[in-house]
């Protein structure tokens, strides 16, 4: 089954063009079956890249997903159209008495600021004190997932003497996990931050971490006291999305090193293979799924 998108939505022709089962508004309302109603809240500078990556990982499931673009209500992007934000994103402040099946919270290049120091910081509380009564399951992204874990938990993200950036080999810490289903025992995923969260704190704030690594820690993790996921890392990462971050850093004169484990032989003139492809639609599409078992048919009660 597909995913409702607004025909305009510029993901609505990417999408297609990959073979993504897509559908207008029009002819979604013509179907007789309640689609899964998803929010994005995205806090990424670059909205339509972010949007087309979490839309074609939820897209690809067999359900018919009704996706709600969201943003702060009171913060202004600087690298999207306001052209753009006005046809395809809603504010908080519009949709809070709405209920939703599921709200992904994005990662924002904001990770070194205090939380408290973000400007929107207020109202993302608001949102996340909301997902507790309007929203059936929450998946928190980076950034997000931070918030998320030091908003309901205090759980403190700590400085890195270095980026973690490339590409690091997890663990499946619990393959009885219904958000592991099919995984393997171990895959890659896309790294890119400054802060991490550390598995002690985490655990003894009564979280559970399903997907871990050596190199650089906590991956994926379940707070089901908040239902809800968290994860550190980008599963949603296109292929060269890692490369666009090293080339904007090197031009800019950021200290930066080469991504690690993406180029083939760690070579940055070479062309990076995908090898995550497949597990970012396993989560996901085991997310939707989880949330497709659980949630209540009639909305009103979801919450409750």
């Amino acid at each position: 089954m597909p995913i409702t998108l607004p025909r305009d939505l510029p993901a609505y022709d990417v999408l297609g063009s990959e073979g993504v089962m897509v559908m207008s508004d029009d002819d979604a309302t013509r179907q007789d079956i309640r689609p899964l109603r998803i929010a994005l809240l995205n806090l990424m500078p670059m909205k339509i890249t972010t949007e087309t990556q979490f839309a074609r990982l939820i897209g690809a499931t067999p359900l018919q997903i009704d996706l709600t673009l969201v943003r702060m209500s009171e913060h202004q992007t600087r690298n999207t159209s306001a052209a753009h934000m006005e046809a395809f994103y809603r504010p908080f402040q519009d949709v809070k008495a709405e209920k939703f099946d599921g709200l992904i919270i994005t990662g924002a290049p904001i990770e070194q600021m205090p939380f408290e120091e973000v400007t929107y910081w207020d109202e993302l509380c608001e949102v996340m004190d909301w997902t507790q009564t309007n929203v059936h399951s929450t998946f928190g992204v980076c950034w997000g997932a931070m918030a998320m874990a030091w908003h309901f938990h205090g759980v403190k993200k700590h400085l890195l003497d270095h980026k973690a950036f490339g590409c690091f080999r997890v663990h499946n810490e619990d393959p009885s996990s219904p958000y592991l289903r099919g995984f393997s025992d171990d895959c890659v995923i896309p790294v890119s931050r400054w802060t991490e969260m550390r598995r002690d704190e985490i655990e003894a704030a009564g979280m559970e971490v399903l997907l871990g690594s050596d190199e650089t820690g906590p991956c994926l993790i379940e707070d089901r006291a908040h239902r809800a996921l968290h994860i550190f890392n980008h599963f949603e990462y296109d292929s060269d999305t890692l490369q666009k971050e090293y080339e904007r850093d090197v031009a800019n004169g950021t200290p930066i090193n080469v991504p690690g484990h993406y180029y083939p032989g760690d070579d940055p003139t070479q062309v990076p293979q995908n090898r995550w492809r497949s597990h970012a639609h396993l989560l996901y599409g085991n997310w939707i799924n989880q949330i497709y078992q659980t949630t209540h048919f009639d909305m009103s009660k979801i919450g409750t």
